[in-house]
């Protein structure tokens, strides 16, 4: 049996202590500390701590993270199998069935029982920081996190809700294209409409549109979208109207979803659901988009398992098949490399085979 216990880390705050768990989103609106993962086929963990301390990540300790080997990981879709889907995407776009989809795969590699995702968050904190780094451990419930996302899905503060939408990826500036550009234009009027469901008439804005951010490895086009809840309203209604993610399925939504799950061949889990913290006591919240995400899956029972990572690209009529499997890898190679162990001789940033 496992025996690392309950925890959850956002940044510089550590959470221990499990009082209860539940799928309820109205728990939110409540009482106490809660860590939310919510998986992208919609499954939602709710995990109340009693203590939550301010602690940094702790520094790497040797042998602490045994990785599976570069060679050991697996893709749902292989390069044949994908870009043959994104091609499919723009026959759909041609026909005007959507105007964008994401196309994703998971990576999966067999790990050993004694596994830990607060040893690999350890890693991953200097071998890719980022703005949105959480970790949840819950064994006894299915769910071992550790993500190094960049994206903001949902941020509450009292009743001031914000998204902070993905569109565009490039090893450098200069790699971002016109196709990036009109990308995060499409997804910011749909995550405005998401937004716009919930909140005040009037209160949804666009402060910052298609700002250039740079992370470990590569910069992404970024926005951000603000609105007022209406009253009555609260997380599960905000969840109701944003989930999943506008930036990780297309426009319009409920078009993308049905080719998503036409062409994906596995379950994307927390990939690209939403992961973070509530502090219902102070009206305040934080949820990331689950990108840049490992987690373990020991379905089955068994205390060995799988640690996977999911990755993908937004497809349009512009995109490129191979350009868009090359972004995948692009967004995999450095965390593979932090995962397996061989960050610091990966500094070329290719991908490990997948």
């Amino acid at each position: 049996m496992l025996d690392h216990p309950p925890l959850a880390r956002f940044g510089d705050r550590v959470a221990t202590g499990l009082r209860d768990v539940t799928s309820d989103p109205a728990a939110l609106d409540s009482e106490g500390f809660w860590a939310v993962c919510a998986d992208f086929e919609g499954r939602l963990t709710c995990a109340r701590f009693a203590d939550v301390r301010t602690a940094p990540v702790p520094a790497p300790t040797p042998g602490a993270w045994r990785g599976p080997a570069v060679g050991d990981w697996t893709s749902s879709l292989d390069r044949v199998a994908y870009t043959t889907g994104v091609r499919r995407i723009r026959a759909h776009i041609a026909a005007g069935e959507v105007y964008q989809a994401n196309l994703c795969r998971v990576l999966t590699a067999p790990i050993g029982p004694g596994a830990d995702v607060d040893a690999l968050t350890a890693l991953l904190a200097r071998g890719n920081p980022a703005p949105y780094a959480g970790t949840i451990r819950l064994p006894g419930h299915g769910v071992e996190i550790a993500t190094a996302s960049p994206e903001l899905f949902l941020r509450r503060d009292g009743r001031t809700v914000e998204s902070g939408p993905i569109k565009g990826t490039g090893r450098t500036e200069a790699d971002l294209l016109e196709k990036d550009y009109a990308e995060n234009v499409m997804i910011v009027d749909l995550v405005r409409n998401d937004l716009g469901q919930v909140c005040a008439t009037g209160t949804v804005s666009v402060p910052d549109l298609c700002v250039v951010e740079k992370h470990p490895g590569l910069v992404h086009l970024v926005s951000t979208v603000r609105g007022e809840l209406r009253a009555g309203a609260g997380w599960p209604e905000l969840l109701d109207a944003a989930f999943p993610p506008g930036s990780v399925t297309g426009a319009p939504k409920s078009s993308a979803l049905r080719i998503i799950d036409a062409l994906e061949t596995a379950p994307r889990g927390p990939y690209c659901g939403g992961i973070g913290w509530v502090d219902a006591d102070r009206g305040t919240g934080e949820l990331a988009v689950g990108i840049r995400t490992f987690w373990i899956d020991r379905s089955g029972g068994r205390a060995a398992g799988r640690l996977c990572f999911g990755t993908g690209a937004g497809i349009t009529w512009g995109s490129d098949p191979e350009g868009e499997w090359r972004e995948t890898e692009l967004k995999a190679s450095r965390l593979l490399a932090v995962a397996s162990g061989v960050y610091e001789a990966n500094v070329s940033g290719e991908a490990p085979a997948t």
